[in-house]
């Protein structure tokens, strides 16, 4: 059986060929430059190529010849086939050993299933790689030390000069994630965090909490920051501020309710839940909505903050916008509205807003199921809550057609328990005859 041998030059797409490392330099393959990886030889063979690509920023203009065909990714260890493709050994041990005798990108049948090291196009991927990585060391070390001098200006200067400086290093936090290790082993953190106050600026307290919702908070920061007069601060600017602090904001809040002394009375503020609510509710900046929800959400766990959220008109709200959400925040909003539903206030506020049973009943079967799950509950709070007045709204705006759609779907048995349990609810103020004619499909697909 004729056995695979490496040809002498690795032939590129297009037809051109690099005959060794030189002339891959050469031809731009490597980038040109100062010859080689720039790093010395021996000093590039003792940087692991997985380990570069792994700590290296996503590259684009990655070489085509360079990426695995199966993972669309660069190639650690590449190996060539009989047919001349070259893959990722890793990937291509997995697709032979699922019994495919085949090469995946030419479908040729293979005559020998031995892969071939393919160490020049190692190399070259090594070269290039090295590269990079060094000139991505030198960026970071210099984002590091300018990172460091940033921290030791703050502690000397005030007014612009601080808020410019501050400027600076968000950015830099934002842009490099080396910068973020720099400034917690230089005791930034707790600079940071010292600058938030009672007479804090909006304009040094914005700027020191968006460098702070990108960094990881230990507890002792956490519970620094969720001092009364921080947290005033932070609700301030959360009505106050521009888009991009309101969202910092309220990353800040989520951040620090993760910690496990957290108490639900620092989120016990009508500011904070109005504020919110109105970020939520800004279709301008989607982001924002999704950040306001989510936050919305967390607080929502602690059920001693539910009437609250429920008095400062959140259910209406809410229920008016789930036409016009996105399915990542209508899975959030429709999440809020169920654990409001599980206190007398919140189920008072769904059934007395008008929108709430026909914006449930459009929302059943189309989303997704823990969509279907949410507003399924929610129906049947308010239905439960006023049996005679709900159920016949929800019959007429399609909800019987709709749960019969449920209980003949594949969701999960619970939910279409649920279903048959709110259908037989509904049922009970019409004859039998009737109920049947408006449980038919016709209306509801319409």
């Amino acid at each position: 059986m004729p056995q695979y041998q490496q040809p002498p030059s690795w032939r590129l797409e297009g037809g051109g060929q690099i005959l060794d490392l030189e002339t891959a330099v050469k031809d731009g393959i490597l980038g040109g430059g100062a010859g080689g990886c720039g790093l010395g030889s021996a000093t590039c063979e003792k940087v692991d190529l997985k380990k570069m690509i792994e700590e290296l920023e996503p590259v684009e203009d990655v070489p085509s010849v360079f990426i695995c065909p199966i993972s669309l990714e660069p190639m650690v260890d590449p190996v060539t086939l009989c047919t001349g493709q070259t893959y990722e050994r890793f990937n291509i041990l997995k697709w032979l050993s699922m019994g495919h005798l085949t090469c995946p990108t030419t479908m040729q049948e293979l005559w020998d299933d031995a892969v071939t090291p393919n160490r020049t196009l190692h190399q070259l991927i090594h070269a290039w790689f090295s590269q990079r990585y060094l000139r991505f060391k030198k960026r970071s070390e210099d984002v590091q030390g300018r990172a460091a001098e940033l921290l030791e200006t703050l502690k000397k200067v005030k007014g612009q000069a601080r808020v410019q400086a501050l400027k600076e290093l968000q950015k830099m936090a934002v842009d490099h994630s080396s910068v973020q290790k720099t400034v917690a082993d230089y005791g930034g953190v707790a600079l940071l965090t010292s600058l938030l106050g009672p007479f804090t600026s909006h304009a040094v307290g914005s700027e020191a909490i968006g460098i702070l919702v990108n960094l990881s908070l230990d507890s002792e920061a956490k519970v620094n920051l969720m001092q009364p007069a921080k947290i005033s601060l932070v609700v301030d600017m959360l009505n106050e501020g521009t888009i991009d602090t309101k969202i910092n904001c309220t990353r800040l809040i989520e951040m620090l309710m993760g910690e496990k002394d957290f108490r639900s009375e620092i989120v016990s503020s009508l500011s904070l839940l109005a504020g919110l609510m109105r970020l939520a509710k800004d279709r301008r900046h989607p982001n924002g909505t999704w950040t306001g929800l989510s936050l919305l959400k967390t607080i929502c766990s602690h059920e001693r903050v539910r009437g609250l959220i429920v008095s400062v008109g959140a259910v209406s709200q809410l229920v008016e916008l789930l036409p016009n959400l996105s399915p990542e925040c209508l899975e959030l909003a429709l999440h809020i509205l169920d654990d409001l539903s599980t206190i007398p206030e919140g189920r008072v506020a769904l059934k007395d807003c008008p929108r709430t049973i026909p914006n449930a009943v459009r929302l059943l079967m189309r989303v997704s199921e823990s969509c279907t799950q949410y507003a399924l509950s929610i129906l049947w709070a308010v239905c439960k809550l006023a049996p005679d007045e709900c159920a016949s709204l929800a019959v007429e705006a399609g909800l019987a057609a709709k749960l019969l759609l449920v209980i003949q779907s594949g969701c999960s048995p619970e939910l279409k328990q649920r279903s048959a349990e709110l259908l037989k609810l509904c049922s009970l103020n019409y004859t039998a005859t009737l109920f049947i004619s408006k449980c038919k499909l016709t209306r509801t697909i319409q």
